[in-house]
């Protein structure tokens, strides 16, 4: 009973940990924060921090001490001289067939210019991979907004084709029994035939596109294709979520990523050009040595009667550069024209971002204009649509002022669907480029 109550709970446990993993509905802020767990961009980013954050660990500790130990075997098979035993104990200190040495030495580095550099540069590429991470998060963000969005799109859509065709099938039927009553012409009848099969069609379009449109969500959300997931959001309330003027303010262009990335980058070429410049200084380092050497006619090294010659030394060395045929003259100048160009980057980089700035500024202030038009025109659409149907069916109007009535009704269902999204995919690209995380 123990046992399978054990069993039990483990598969219990199991199945909930399962469940929690695997997002079964979302709101559009919950799909951006799981994005940016489970992100496969996004892992590998921060991945690439943590590798950054280890490079940074290992040039630091290459300043500490270093210890190694080694141990050497010589198999002399031919001699140039014969044994030599200057103890008379029988053991020879030079000259035997068989050598062994073990030994262990302490490096410790006292000065070394690349060094300090070498720290500077590690600070600096930390930094560069975290504002990499921070703009690639961005636009996941940004890539999630756009997914959630097409599939809201398809979504609601497929409501109103859904919608649409029950009101032309509905017409069809009437206008049909009307015909067949000798009230109307067979053209009436066609007519609104040919506007349902349209709508169907598109209905049919638009299906395939939902399931597109859901894939491509998954994708950027780090799950399965085919995982089925529930939003729980809604076109409308994001999109009046995203109106607010206050966004067209966002000027300063040096918060944004690509210009702190242009920045890491120069300050990267600053420290090449110190780095060249530290190789003419000296480079200073102290070491100790201790080991022990055997030497045997035969191969009996693990024999504790016979003993083995210590040695121990102790020391430090400078090396200083005298003279390098230019070569270290060319590699300084290489590394300032490099700096040179990193320089003019940051300037081309700040004057793309003010453009980009710009033109994202005006395409989301065109998509909140356009959506406000959108709106009404719905708004005119349907009550157009509305006047025409009471005219057609009490015989005022014709078949074709029907159909031309909804298909500017559809037509303008679409531009309105379409311009909400709109309204979310410019303000999700403002905030990419101004490094905003607005929450939903």
């Amino acid at each position: 009973m123990t046992k399978h109550f054990i069993l039990c709970a483990l598969f219990i446990s199991v199945s909930v940990i399962g469940q929690t993993n695997t997002p079964e509905s979302l709101s559009l802020q919950e799909a951006i924060d799981y994005a940016l767990k489970s992100n496969r961009t996004a892992i590998n980013s921060a991945h690439d921090v943590d590798a950054a954050i280890q490079q940074k660990k290992e040039t630091i500790r290459g300043g500490f001490p270093q210890i190694s130990g080694q141990i050497d075997y010589i198999n002399n098979i031919r001699q140039q001289f014969d044994p030599v035993d200057f103890n008379g104990d029988g053991i020879p200190e030079f000259g035997a067939q068989h050598q062994m040495n073990a030994s262990a030495s302490l490096n410790q580095m006292i000065f070394d210019g690349s060094y300090i550099v070498g720290l500077q540069s590690a600070k600096v590429f930390l930094q560069i991979s975290k504002n990499a991470k921070t703009k690639t998060d961005l636009q996941v963000r940004e890539a999630v907004i756009n997914a959630y969005g097409n599939v809201l799109l398809a979504e609601e859509s497929l409501k109103i084709l859904n919608s649409n065709i029950g009101v032309l099938e509905k017409n069809v039927f009437d206008i049909t029994k009307i015909f067949e009553n000798g009230f109307e012409e067979e053209e009436s009848v066609e007519q609104l035939k040919i506007t349902l099969s349209g709508v169907k069609n598109n209905l049919n379009k638009t299906k395939r596109l939902q399931k597109i449109a859901y894939q491509m969500l998954n994708l950027n959300l780090g799950i399965e294709l085919d995982q089925k997931i529930l939003l729980t959001d809604n076109l409308k309330s994001l999109t009046e979520k995203n109106i607010f003027i206050e966004a067209l303010t966002l000027d300063d262009v040096k918060n944004t990523i690509d210009f702190k990335i242009a920045e890491n980058d120069k300050v990267s070429k600053e420290l090449l050009v110190k780095l060249e410049r530290s190789r003419n200084l000296p480079t200073i380092g102290a070491f100790l040595n201790g080991g022990y050497l055997a030497n045997r006619e035969t191969f009996d090294f693990s024999n504790s009667d016979k003993k083995w010659i210590g040695t121990s030394s102790f020391g430090a060395s400078i090396k200083i550069p005298l003279f390098s045929s230019g070569q270290h003259g060319a590699r300084t100048q290489r590394a300032k024209i490099n700096l040179e160009k990193a320089e003019l980057n940051v300037t081309e980089t700040e004057q793309r971002i003010k453009l980009q700035l710009a033109s994202a500024k005006s395409d989301y202030e065109f998509a909140v204009e356009d959506f406000k038009n959108k709106t009404e025109n719905l708004t005119l659409a349907k009550r157009i649509e509305a006047k025409n149907q009471t005219k057609f069916f009490e015989g005022v109007s014709t078949s074709f002022d029907l159909r031309q009535a909804q298909t500017q009704l559809y037509s303008s269902q679409q531009d309105y669907l379409q311009a909400m999204l709109n309204v979310l995919n410019a303000k999700a690209k403002l905030d990419t480029i101004t490094n905003q995380t607005t929450t939903f």
